[in-house]
């Protein structure tokens, strides 16, 4: 955000969920994959072979049980996103979880995951209840450094839990961020 040249990410929260915006996040997400990210697929990965996890994650938002945070470029875009998930357990009520956390590979190295990070932060801290947040990311990528960075600490690692290739397993490694 302060970076000369660079123009910030507008945030917001439940955005109404067009066809448009739907098919926008659809093709943030296989851009993410294809470059890379460890969002849930591995590359390559066509806009049809998401698709589905993102009904799932919009079924879920239509029974609340799920919330959009998304992040527009200067031209409207959609270059970033986070989805919360709430626990329906009723011991599990008071933390959420935050999934698909993603920007755009062009907009990369401009300081948009932050600002994201920081944003669904403070969407978290507005949320009735809600006094942390939990995610998982995949070991061997970087992102436990950019979420400890962030302000969230390691709370749990599970060795090899991930496959991303028939010789390539991943550690599935749990972050925490206390919002009180």
């Amino acid at each position: 955000m302060g970076i000369v040249g660079r123009m910030p990410l507008r945030f917001e929260l439940d955005p109404e969920t067009t066809p448009e915006l739907l098919d926008s996040v659809c093709a943030l997400w296989a851009d993410v994959s294809n470059a890379g990210g460890a969002v849930g697929f591995v590359p390559p990965v066509a806009k049809d072979d998401i698709r589905p996890d993102l009904l799932r994650h919009l079924a879920a938002m239509t029974e609340s049980r799920t919330r959009l945070l998304i992040g527009r470029d200067e031209d409207g875009a959609v270059a970033a996103t986070a989805f919360f998930t709430f626990n329906t357990h009723r011991l599990m009520h008071h933390w959420c979880w935050l999934y698909t956390v993603m920007v755009h590979p062009s907009h990369q190295g401009k300081g948009h995951g932050r600002a994201l990070m920081a944003a669904a932060e403070d969407a978290a801290r507005r949320m009735d209840g809600i006094q942390g947040i939990r995610l998982t990311c995949r070991g061997g990528t970087g992102a436990d450094r950019f979420y400890e960075a962030c302000g969230y600490k390691e709370v749990g690692r599970v060795p090899g839990a991930i496959r991303v290739a028939d010789d390539d397993f991943r550690d599935d490694v749990t972050m925490w961020l206390p919002l009180n």
